[in-house]
């Protein structure tokens, strides 16, 4: 089982400027950037899984460093793409529901991630439990194990994910979790900013308790990436100062030095050492760039079809593993070279990404946030009259 995801439930719609702007606020463009960035960022996680990971030879017949050595050398550090998500995470989330109520910001993360995942869940047990071509180590997916998928909270409760990259999910929702706590409180620069420090307080301390209680809600690993994304959020949106950029630089220090934990577990599955200068240089080059969106230098980016590009991630990532894996298989058994196998199974993806988000997410998403502003789903601010009986 893999041991990456991308996200992630990143994928909200971008707003064309942050949430209701104080008056005088000048207009900003439409950051299309991050829906590259998201795209650069799946693609990386399809390429590791692909091309880097070598633990599963029986999708390739073979292992993927002796296939495509050139393409498996740059490949094995696709499960960086992770760490992109998370700050674009960060980002987000501080964008998406600045100004809103909690009411709203529950919404919207619940109408963002499950929808699509539904669909993804169904697709990828299809896949597991009757492809003929998916790989012989995947255990088939029980009933029990599917509905409990469909809470999204399969890995808390000690069942097997419908596709290995789904465990990074918790992560995001314990993030969106974490930073409830603020959202309820209402968003301010203030509260923010206090939010990223004492997360940051927290998550450096964690490992020295040796607790697995702070480990699961401080998330040492993960947690400078969120918060250097939040940091990121209050610079596009209130300026650039020298604490917003002490708080994002010190994240980058905290992020590399945990490079050294993380890496343990992509190691095994590319079944060689990872260059440490090569990851510390890669993770300078996500934060570097995120700043700039967020100072506004990369504001000329302004193609339409990177909305579209956007859009696909979520189903990319949550599409491409089980059942590229199987592609991948169907496609070597038939005699496909591995390089126009790559390009096919690719466009087969993203083609099908395209239909679920289009016929079965938005829709799906639609219906969702219907329901859920409805008014019987709102808490009363008092209690109801008991029913006679």
């Amino acid at each position: 089982m893999s041991a990456v995801i991308p996200p992630l439930p990143v994928h909200d719609a971008v707003p064309a400027q942050p949430a209701r702007p104080a008056a005088g606020t000048p207009k900003r463009p439409r950051l299309y950037v991050l829906d590259g960035l998201r795209l650069i960022a799946a693609l990386s996680v399809v390429a590791f899984h692909w091309a880097g990971v070598n633990i599963h030879p029986e999708v390739w017949g073979n292992t993927p460093r002796n296939l495509m050595p050139s393409v498996h050398r740059v490949a094995s550090y696709g499960w960086m793409g992770v760490q992109l998500f998370f700050l674009i995470s960060g980002f987000v989330i501080c964008m998406s529901c600045w100004g809103r109520s909690p009411r709203d910001y529950f919404t919207s993360r619940i109408v963002r991630l499950y929808p699509a995942y539904w669909v993804g869940i169904i697709i990828t047990t299809l896949v597991v439990n009757f492809a003929a071509t998916v790989r012989a180590s995947r255990e088939p997916m029980s009933v029990s194990d599917v509905l409990t998928n469909l809470t999204m909270l399969e890995r808390p409760l000690g069942v097997t994910e419908a596709d290995g990259v789904y465990w990074t999910l918790w992560i995001e929702l314990r993030f969106y979790l974490l930073f409830a706590v603020v959202a309820v409180m209402g968003l301010t620069y203030r509260r923010v900013l206090a939010f990223c420090g004492i997360w940051t307080i927290l998550a450096v301390i964690t490992p020295g308790t040796d607790s697995k209680l702070m480990d699961t809600v401080f998330m040492p690993q993960d947690a400078p990436y969120f918060i250097a994304g939040v940091a990121m959020y209050l610079i596009y949106r209130f300026g650039v100062n020298p604490m917003l950029l002490g708080v994002v630089g010190f994240s980058w220090l905290y992020a590399q030095n945990r490079l050294h934990i993380t890496v343990g577990a992509y190691e095994y599955e590319v079944h060689h050492g990872l260059s440490w200068w090569v990851m510390a240089a890669v993770s300078a080059a996500a934060f570097l760039v995120m700043l700039a969106a967020a100072m506004g230098t990369l504001n000329w980016i302004r193609w339409k079809w990177l909305t579209v590009a956007g859009a696909l991630t979520y189903p990319v990532y949550l599409l491409h593993q089980e059942l590229g894996w199987a592609m991948i298989r169907w496609g070597r058994d038939h005699g496909i070279a591995p390089f126009q196998l790559l390009a096919l199974c690719l466009a087969a993806i993203l083609l099908l990404s395209w239909l679920v988000h289009r016929f079965a997410e938005r829709p799906l998403s639609a219906l969702l946030k219907r329901l859920l502003d409805g008014a019987k789903v709102s808490l009363p601010k008092s209690d109801p009259p008991v029913r006679p009986r």
